[in-house]
């Protein structure tokens, strides 16, 4: 019997998975509310961080938002050689205190993307989420 459940557990996260890939590729980010206090949470999670509550039902958030941190790749991993150089950035969605990360093209200095440069989500590849400035 103790199979069951993590079956259900691994399939909900592949098609909550799926969802959110969906959505990434649209500019959309696929988010968890809580029921109970309105709490949003990014990734798929059993409890609420604000009220320990269980229950939550999916929002769709625009992707757009202001890049709080980044880091310049001029060296890439095996198989990101031809994207570089790129920067890896967290940005702060719009009218929440969510943050996501993703993969941003053609970022050579820090002049090219001051903190606080307004962004939004364009898609989502082998990449990850795709981030471009507005």
């Amino acid at each position: 019997m103790q199979a069951a459940p993590s079956t259900y557990s691994k399939v909900y996260k592949l098609l909550a998975k799926e969802e959110f890939i969906n959505n990434a590729k649209l500019g959309k980010v696929l988010a968890r509310k809580c029921t109970r206090c309105g709490y949003l949470h990014l990734a798929t999670t059993y409890f609420c961080q604000n009220c320990g509550n269980k229950t939550f039902e999916n929002a769709i958030i625009e992707g757009k938002g202001t890049i709080m941190t980044y880091t310049i790749i001029t060296v890439s991993p095996e198989g990101y050689e031809k994207y570089i150089p790129y920067a890896w950035v967290v940005m702060k969605l719009d009218k929440t205190d969510l943050r996501i990360s993703g993969f941003m093209g053609g970022i050579k200095s820090p002049a090219d993307l001051p903190l606080g440069t307004k962004a939004k989500m364009t898609g989502y590849d082998e990449r990850g989420i795709i981030i471009e400035k507005l």
